[in-house]
């Protein structure tokens, strides 16, 4: 009897034994499951969580940089289309108007102060200016290359725009010097974005620009957007600038009105310097520059 009670005892100690091995495989089994599904949620939130991120990257509600940049250089380049030399005549004289290379005259000495450059005078080929510099003025620009002017007329800028600020105007440089490579590239796009006919009568062709000479520069201000518009000129600061800019040395190098002579429709935010003499005896005639230099038929 004692023997079977025993052996009874060993039977339920195995038992017990068994079930809490069963027992304990099974919590182990669930906390492993448990895991599993975790790492899956996680991995799950994960992904969406790129996703999303890779949503919102797309969707323009954060652009990145190159987004961002691309986006800007649109902006000015948009801002910009109306830029000197760029802007052609309006006048239904010229709608005809082309620039014939073997007709043009190519300027004898292309860095004198009062060198004039129209669709009739070209500088010499790959003219670049001596003494490029940057002035020490606020910009607004798409290029490195287009805040440089020649020495004289960069301290000639700085002057006209403390002068601009003592009268509560804040101008700011917009298009200064552009190499032929430059201008060649605008002359390019204009073609190919409306035919060369139109790019002939709405911009300068190579060598033909003023921007090459390193002697004029843009300005605008922020009130009016930074925007080369024929409305700056109706502004507070286009009209000080039309009435000052002589005394610095600058005049309105295409007046309103003369685009049959110029060549070009009206820029009030195009600015060359020929010094405080002659631009101060252009501005009291009242003529363009093919006026005061003879250079009308």
């Amino acid at each position: 009897m004692k023997r079977l009670i025993s052996i009874l005892g060993m039977v339920c100690i195995l038992v017990i034994i068994s079930a809490c091995q069963n027992d304990t495989e099974t919590k182990i089994g669930q906390e492993a499951l448990n895991t599993e599904e975790s790492l899956e949620e996680k991995s799950s939130i994960d992904v969406q969580d790129d996703n999303e991120n890779e949503s919102t990257e797309n969707d323009g509600t954060e652009p990145d940089d190159s987004n961002s940049n691309e986006s800007e250089s649109n902006d000015q380049e948009s801002n910009n289309t109306s830029e000197s030399d760029e802007q052609g005549t309006n006048d239904s004289n010229n709608s005809n108007e082309t620039t014939n290379e073997n007709d043009a005259v190519v300027v004898d000495d292309p860095t004198a102060m009062d060198v004039v450059v129209n669709k009739d005078r070209k500088l010499p080929e790959g003219y670049e200016p001596p003494d490029l510099t940057v002035p020490d003025v606020e910009f607004h620009v798409v290029a490195e290359e287009r805040k440089y002017m020649r020495a004289e007329s960069a301290n000639a800028l700085e002057s006209l725009f403390q002068a601009a600020s003592e009268a509560g105007h804040q101008l700011v440089g917009i298009s200064g010097y552009r190499s032929q490579q430059t201008q060649a590239a605008v002359f390019a796009s204009n073609v190919e974005r409306n035919g060369r006919e139109h790019a002939l009568q709405y911009s300068a062709q190579p060598g033909h620009s003023e921007h090459q000479t390193g002697l004029t520069m843009d300005v605008s201000t922020a009130s009016n957007d930074y925007a080369l518009t024929e409305s700056f000129g109706q502004t507070p600061a286009g009209q000080w600038v039309a009435d000052h800019a002589h005394e610095h040395g600058f005049v309105i190098r295409y007046p309103k009105g003369k685009s049959h002579i110029t060549g070009y429709g009206y820029e009030p935010w195009h600015l060359r310097y020929f010094g405080e003499s002659i631009a101060t005896e252009i501005y009291e005639a009242g003529l363009t520059v093919e006026e005061y230099y003879g250079l009308v038929e």
